[in-house]
């Protein structure tokens, strides 16, 4: 039985061991499964950056998870690796402009709220949850304090701390290489931070020592608002104490001191302005006081900072003295005496020194009273009384008269933890000599000390109560006070960092609580130690020599602020519990405000903000901005969009619905049809900052239907072309899907429309230049290039059009001529001197002058008439000018497709269209735009060659449009004149009065053609050369592009005193072109008016590159006309300025002229003398100018007489010379030659000589100095030279030439470094060498720093070191500044 059993035992083993291995194997198999569906599974990259404290903002935290992993897995994740609590922090994306916090217990998959997966790099930032600082875990938190608070070995250092975004530092302030031990949060410190508004660090550190100060602050919580008798925001007691009520009481990290700055009468700028914490302290300091009158508080700066000090002479004949009390709120302590080369090392010394009397002897003797005559006396500052709270103003900035620079001292100076004041005590007045009191006190230390009219009587009892008083009675009180004077603690180190030119502050404060030092850095609050307050001493590294650099940086203490250590009035900071009745209710008040502010954030949170346009039936399409919660449904949000676009009186209700919206493309995506009550954030994808489509409140009349717009389909317009018409009719909108066939397409559009499907021709314009006929039956939409919104035009008609080539068919030209029309407003001159038509031709036969018009003016005619009349006036001016120059032309010519002259032809002259026409002076149009061709048919058919052939310049690229703004009345009205262009024996009439011809043939392949570019080409620069010849006369061939004008009737402020034309134009047509067919309404030829661009901010420039296109103008664009000669070929506008070398202003511009490629120098003089003598009243001998190049303000080359305009001169459009009128006759005779103006250096008197001339045959230096003798009488081995710095004329302060510019250097020729003198104009200073420079006062050197100042400003010399303009200090009791009336 055993054996069985045994058998049975081990059978029953081997069994369950083989289903155990199956089981195994099972689930491996089930592993392996699980594992390649995670690995098929997208993974989503996931970087956080934790931006809630300093200490962690350059930690990056990575995650790479499975695209379905939910948000609140990944806080999870986020939460146990970054060592926070769960649900105390926030994630935002990275991209500063979508903050919005991603959802805590969303169970929505990472792809789902928008992480990108494939390996992109998805940016978070961690971020505090409603102004809280996130909970560490218990264990991170000992980890932290162990490591962060107990490490000594580290290198501890509380400066300008790294803030991302944040503007309060200078942007020379250097960081020392200083580690910060334990940045903490709120949490962990017990105090709150204040923000910076931009440069407020100053403002911060003051107002955190305030806080941080018992007295004034339970002071402060004391005193009681009554807001009947003023606003609480302009009150900054009321401002100051809801402030310190915030950093008490508030769980932010940081608070605002907008409510602060603003009740000082502040206004945004002043957050820009950086001040000094002296001076605000004192500032502030006088504005409590004023504001705390016939109050309790109206003496508690006084008890609190002030102190006294006695202002002697003594007599040292007879022991006479007069004295004067004076008050103080601070001490200024000097950190380097005047012109010492040593810095005082401690505090004590400085305070030492501030006593020290000084004799007054020799020319300061002082005049006793007693002796009536002047003694020896001893002048000197005794303390008598020292504040409660001790305030010491070390004196860092300074002014270095060497380099005339503002500087820091960054000298290292001691200061103590406790400071004993009963060594600075003077005791040497034992025996009360007879004094003399005056009682009008007054500041001696640089403003720093309190002005204040006291009496000389201190009572024992006012001594008790300010402090420790001193007062001259008898020396047994006097030496038992001393004995029991108690000593001063340091509880607060106001720090700069950076330079005399900018810098950061911030404050180190000890608590009184726990006697732990804190570093209040802005926003920033962290503990720091005794060998960080150490660490402010100061001290440069290397010599410095005198002063430091004017923007060396360093980090030391500026301000220190002690207590007096009484324990009979060191009070403790007020408890909340004990707060007075007015600040409870103040505390409530600012708690539900911070309520309602972390309400109204989560309302933000949960807002969707999103673009929302609307086809309104009166303004057209208005865009605006829906903010809709998320929660609200789509019919919520569809009422809101009625109203928001105030619809109530156009549309009802029930006829408007939301869709859908893709504004780039003017797309409709899709519509929402039984969705009504789905909520607005799924429909939108939930809230974010920015979406990647807009929303439409489309609406309907009461008897049409909404139709629904399906995901997938494209929007098409469809434009209905009518060839007999020549109208092109507006879109109306059709829905298709990408896979359709152009056959079904043809189908959909025919029942849209009504058109045939058999007939019917399609159109796709999928961009400009693009024209696609879609002729492919079976070929799809998605292949012909459609996309979400597409433009067509369509026409389907019995005619013979559609036999020919597209190219060359009527429906191209039409649709070509609609693609490239613009509407421009052309403002006629005022004073026209009339039409064409009502003109007297008088020319002159092969001259030269331009044709003049006379006649009376005639009534003002409409547009049609001027053109109809002027239009036969302009073809017999042609004829009679052809024959006149005995030119002619054959029959063959005038018909050819070369023909040179552009009719414009009004429909009452159809009979004559067949006559010859050949305009002079539009002869030589050159084709810049077509083909040589303008006739029907002569395109070429194969357009495929014409696209391997394009060449498009950058402008034509820049300006194409996707959707012309000209509509078929542009194209069909017949209230206008148009241009006919004559090509054939005879024209072929349009239904609107145009020929054929005038619809351009070429749109693409023929745009470029022929056209030569010419653009660094002198003649090219003018801007003219190219269209004109001699006579002023067109040359090249003409180019039929459409061109139509009719009357402008609408109210516009610029046509009310000047005649206006709206002009439709192809705006490939050439400058020249367009000139031509201005002339009937200009009343001039083309050659004798200007054509001027204007822009937006009513700016006009000159267009006078006749060969380029209006391809830059767009529609609406504005264009004025001014009467004028044109250029002809080889002209130049040239303005002319003149050269006074010893005047103030050296460059003085005198008149525009035009000078000729060809033209010598002696001929443009030539023609120059009489403008000026006209217009300028200059008589001048033609022997004694000169013509010289001009470089800005720099004179340069000479020319000589001799020098032709483009052969010797280079010269180019709007060209710059100057004329130099000369003493005597011309002496620069060949190029060779080289003139320097020279200029004196007299040190002795300390004053530069008048400019002189020196002409040299050479490039020797040795030539140079002979020259500089002659005229000088300076002996040639004394003689030294230097070479003037800048641009003409090389100003410099007197006081700086003698040591700045680099004389007499060792060179043997001008053209060598360092001089490179290799051009006529150079400015050379000279000088004796054995003159010795004056020797000044320091008066005398700071009135000539004035002057000299002065003088520069006014030639616009740039001053090498210009410190920022400091805005005076201001804090308006009355709430802002009084606007000065003066002022702009």
């Amino acid at each position: 039985m055993e054996m069985v059993s045994s058998e049975e035992n081990q059978f029953v083993s081997k069994e369950d061991t083989s289903w155990r291995c199956r089981q195994s194997l099972f689930d491996e198999m089930k592993r392996i499964s699980q594992i390649q569906k995670a690995a098929d599974e997208p993974r989503v990259l996931c970087i956080i950056q934790d931006v809630t404290c300093v200490k962690t903002v350059n930690e990056r935290l990575t995650f790479n998870l499975p695209g379905s992993t939910a948000l609140s897995k990944l806080y999870e994740d986020v939460a146990h690796k970054a060592g926070y609590v769960n649900g105390s922090f926030e994630l935002v994306w990275g991209n500063p402009q979508d903050m919005t916090p991603l959802e805590h217990s969303g169970e929505v998959s990472l792809l789902d709220s928008g992480f990108e997966p494939g390996g992109k790099r998805n940016f978070l930032q961690l971020t505090d949850k409603d102004g809280e600082q996130p909970h560490v875990t218990s264990d991170e938190s000992a980890a932290a304090d162990s490591s962060g608070l107990d490490d000594s070995s580290q290198e501890r250092f509380i400066g300008p701390l790294p803030r991302d975004g944040t503007i309060g530092c200078s942007g020379d302030c250097s960081t020392p290489s200083y580690s910060y031990t334990s940045i903490l949060s709120k949490s962990d410190t017990g105090y709150v931070g204040l923000v910076n508004q931009a440069m407020t660090c100053y403002l911060n550190s003051l107002l955190q020592t305030l806080f941080m100060t018992p007295e004034f602050r339970n002071a402060l919580y004391n005193w009681e608002f009554e807001e009947s008798e003023e606003d609480p925001v302009t009150s900054i007691p009321y401002q100051l104490q809801r402030l310190f009520v915030l950093l008490q009481t508030s769980k932010k990290r940081a608070i605002e001191t907008t409510d602060v700055t603003r009740s000082f009468g502040w206004d945004s700028s002043e957050a820009w302005q950086q001040h000094d914490v002296q001076e605000l302290c004192r500032v502030m300091f006088d504005a409590l006081e004023q504001k705390w009158k016939q109050t309790e508080q109206a003496d508690l700066i006084n008890q609190l900072y002030q102190g006294k000090l006695k202002d002697y002479v003594r007599c040292l004949e007879c022991g006479y003295e007069s004295w004067r009390i004076d008050t103080y709120l601070d001490i200024p302590l000097v950190i380097r005496p005047f012109g010492a080369s040593q810095a005082y090392g401690s505090v004590e010394e400085a305070l030492q020194a501030f006593i020290q009397p000084e004799t007054l002897d020799g020319p300061n003797q002082y005049f006793c009273e007693r002796c009536k005559k002047k003694c020896d006396a001893r002048k000197g500052l005794r303390f008598l009384h020292f504040p409660y709270l001790l305030t010491l103003q070390l004196k860092r900035f300074d002014f270095d008269y060497t380099t005339m620079h503002r500087i820091k001292l960054n000298d290292s100076m001691t200061f103590p933890e406790e400071l004993d004041m009963s060594p600075f005590i003077d005791v040497e007045d034992e025996k009360s000599p007879q004094t003399e009191s005056c009682t009008d006190s007054g500041a001696e230390n640089e403003g720093s000390c309190h002005s204040d009219q006291m009496s000389n009587d201190f009572s024992t009892e006012d001594c008790v109560d300010e402090g420790i008083c001193l007062d001259s009675t008898a020396s047994a009180e006097r030496v038992l006070k001393q004995k029991s004077l108690p000593s001063f603690e340091l509880f607060s180190v106001m720090v700069h960092s950076g330079s005399a030119a900018g810098g950061h502050y911030y404050a180190c404060i000890k608590s009184f609580t726990d006697g732990q030092w804190y570093s209040f850095n802005d926003q920033h609050v962290s503990k720091i130690t005794q060998e960080d307050i150490r660490k402010t001493y100061g001290g440069s590294s290397g010599s410095r020599g005198y002063y430091s650099s004017a923007f060396a940086s360093s980090t030391n203490a500026y301000m220190l602020i002690y207590r007096l250590k009484d324990p009979s009035r060191n009070a403790k900071y007020l408890a909340m519990d004990d707060f007075p009745e007015h600040l409870k209710s103040l505390v409530q008040k600012e708690k539900e405000s911070e309520e309602q502010e972390k309400k109204q954030r989560e309302i933000e949170r949960n807002t969707c903000k999103i673009k929302l346009f609307c086809m309104h039936p009166s303004k057209m399409m208005v865009e605006s901005k829906l903010e809709v919660h998320k929660d609200k449904t789509l019919r919520e949000a569809t009422e809101m969009s009625y109203k928001l676009m105030e619809l109530e009186e156009a549309v009802p209700l029930d006829c408007c619905r939301l869709v859908k919206y893709d504004e780039f493309h003017e797309y409709l995506e899709r519509s929402y049809e039984g969705e009504e009550d789905t909520p607005m954030g799924l429909l939108l994808g939930g809230v974010k900052s920015s979406y990647m489509f807009d929303l439409l409140l489309e609406t309907r009349r009461p008897e049409q239907v909404f139709l629904p717009y399906k995901p997938g389909e494209v929007m098409v317009k469809v434009h209905v072309v009518d060839l007999k018409t020549e109208t092109i009719a507006p879109p109306i909108s059709v829905r298709a899907y990408l896979n359709q066939t152009i056959t079904e397409f043809k189908q959909l559009i025919a029942q849209a429309t009504g058109l045939s499907a058999e007939s019917m021709r399609v159109v796709l314009e999928r961009c400009y230049n693009d024209l696609r006929l879609l002729y492919v039956p079976n070929k799809t939409l998605k292949a012909e290039g459609f996309f979400r919104s597409n433009k067509i035009f369509v026409e389907s008609s019995e005619s013979t059009d559609h036999q020919v080539a597209f190219t060359d068919s009527l429906l191209w030209k039409l649709l070509d001529r609609h693609g490239n029309t613009i509407r421009l407003l052309v403002l006629l001159p005022e004073q026209s001197p009339g039409t064409l038509a009502s003109r007297t031709i008088c020319q002159k036969v092969g001259s030269d002058s331009d044709v003049a018009f006379e006649g009376s003016k005639g009534d003002r005619k409409s547009v049609e008439a001027i053109l109809e009349e002027s239009t036969e006036k302009l073809k017999n001016l042609s004829l009679q000018q052809q024959q006149q120059q005995g030119s002619s032309t054959s029959d063959s010519q005038k018909s050819s497709d070369t023909s040179d002259f552009e009719l414009i032809e009004s429909p009452s002259q159809e009979a004559d269209s067949n006559s010859p026409c050949v305009a002079a002076d539009n002869r030589d149009l050159e084709n810049r735009i077509g083909g040589t061709t303008g006739c029907r048919g002569s395109a070429s058919s194969d357009p495929e060659n014409h696209f391997a052939s394009e060449e498009r310049s950058d402008s034509e690229v820049n300006n194409d449009r996707s959707t012309s703004s000209v509509d078929s009345d542009i194209l069909s009205s017949s209230h206008s004149s148009d241009t006919l262009c004559n090509a054939d024996s005879a024209p072929i009439q349009l239904a609107n009065g145009l020929d054929s011809h005038s619809i351009t043939s070429s749109r693409r392949s023929k745009a470029r053609e022929g056209k030569k570019e010419t653009w660094d080409t002198a003649e090219e620069d003018s801007g003219t050369d190219s269209e004109y010849d001699d006579n002023g006369k067109t040359k090249s061939k003409a180019q039929y592009l459409y061109f139509r004008t009719e009357p402008y009737s609408q109210d516009d402020s610029a046509c009310n005193t000047q005649k206006c034309l709206v002009v439709h134009v192809d705006k490939r047509i050439t400058l020249a072109a367009f000139k031509h067919n201005l002339e009937p309404y200009v009343g001039v030829i083309s050659s004798q008016f200007k054509v001027f661009r204007v822009y937006a901010n009513n700016q006009e420039f000159e267009s006078v590159r006749l060969n380029e296109t209006l391809s830059s103008f767009s529609d609406d664009n504005k264009i004025t006309i001014r009467l004028g000669r044109a250029l002809k070929k080889g002209e130049y506008r040239v303005k002319v300025y003149q050269l006074l070398v010893n005047e103030q202003e050296p460059c003085k511009f005198l008149v525009d002229t035009v000078f000729a490629k060809g033209m010598t120098v002696r001929q443009s003089k030539e023609e120059l003398l009489p403008l000026l003598r006209e217009q300028c009243k200059l008589d001048l001998n033609i022997d004694r100018v000169r013509l010289r190049k001009k470089t800005w303000k720099n004179p340069g080359t000479v020319f000589l007489d001799c020098h032709v305009y483009e052969e010797d001169i280079s010269i180019s459009s709007n060209w710059e010379v100057f004329l130099e009128i000369l003493n005597e006759h011309e002496k620069m005779k060949s190029m060779s030659q080289l003139a320097i103006l020279t200029r004196k250096w007299s040190p002795s008197t300390m004053k530069l000589g008048s400019f002189q001339e020196v002409i040299l045959e050479s490039s020797n230096v040795e030539e140079l100095k002979e020259k500089l003798s002659e005229i000088s009488g300076t002996h040639l081995d004394n003689l030294e030279f230097a070479k003037g710095r800048g641009t003409f004329p090389c100003d410099i302060s007197v006081l700086e030439i003698h040591q700045d510019l680099d004389w007499n250097p060792k060179v043997s020729a001008l053209n060598m470094w360092p001089l490179y003198i290799c051009d006529d104009g150079a400015v050379v200073f000279y000088r004796d060498s054995t003159e010795e420079p004056m020797e000044l006062s320091e008066d005398e050197r700071n009135e000539l720093m004035k002057k000299e100042s002065s003088r520069l400003l006014k030639t616009g010399h740039r001053v090498s070191y210009s410190p920022r303009k400091e805005k005076a200090l201001k804090i308006y009791i009355d709430g802002g500044p009084a606007k000065d009336p003066g002022q702009d």
